[in-house]
């Protein structure tokens, strides 16, 4: 058989890597609507997680972190481990080190890096944080922001640590916990912490109905993959 000929074409587009959860139900799809096919080629590969985020589940989600980024096609560039909490209690700079060993990409982030450096970029120094988690997963995510400078008046959790229900948290529950928030202290914005929590539909409408920016891990994510990749932050609908 004589092979027939073929021209070779570049990918053109920004390469964006995601290693997600394996039991989180919310991100993927959020990122297909946040990155359209001509705007981004979006990959993912799946960390070996289990069916509860805690500290336990996150430790060793660190030994198996390199073997998921590695399954991703490189080069990219830029790679995210989408779990902030994990990211928190593993470490950025461990996260990034881990990540970076595994797979070809010029950037390599996380949820908790790409909230900080949004929050700085909106100029907010007093955030108000939702989290899903039971304490010893979401206690590590107000100190980090704190010892990035920002102050954290006040926090809300669900308390949940089963990661099946805290994709069926229902959105207006979470928007309820942002109002509750306002109320409790004076803010300049609010942080929904959690790549599993159904969000993206309700960022504008609070932030509109607050007076205050409403950012999530989703969110601040994909804002900062976009802007590592040099290319525009995504919009959307909310």
């Amino acid at each position: 058989m004589t092979p027939f000929p073929y021209e070779v074409q570049d990918d053109t587009l920004p390469r964006l890597g995601l290693v997600v959860l394996q039991v989180d139900e919310t991100i993927e799809q959020d990122f297909r609507r946040l990155f359209a096919p001509d705007a981004a080629s979006l990959f993912v590969s799946r960390v070996p997680s289990g069916a509860e985020l805690t500290p336990d589940s996150i430790a060793r989600m660190e030994a198996t972190l390199p073997a998921a980024a590695g399954l991703l096609p490189a080069p990219l560039d830029v790679v995210a481990y989408a779990c902030t909490s994990g990211a928190t209690l593993i470490g950025v700079e461990r996260v990034r080190d881990l990540v970076a060993g595994a797979v070809a990409s010029r950037a390599v982030t996380d949820p908790l890096s790409a909230a900080l450096a949004q929050c700085h970029d909106l100029g907010l120094r007093r955030v108000g944080i939702v989290s899903p988690y039971i304490a010893p997963v979401a206690e590590p995510i107000r100190a980090a922001f704190e010892a990035a400078g920002i102050t954290v008046p006040a926090t809300l959790s669900f308390g949940e640590e089963v990661e099946s229900k805290v994709a069926r948290i229902a959105p207006q529950s979470i928007a309820d916990a942002v109002r509750e928030l306002v109320r409790q202290a004076p803010l300049d914005g609010v942080f929904l912490s959690c790549t599993n929590l159904r969000t993206l539909g309700i960022l504008k409408p609070l932030a509109r109905e607050s007076g205050l920016p409403v950012l999530s891990s989703n969110q601040c994510l994909a804002w900062h993959m976009a802007t590592l990749a040099g290319t525009t932050p995504p919009s959307f609908n909310g």
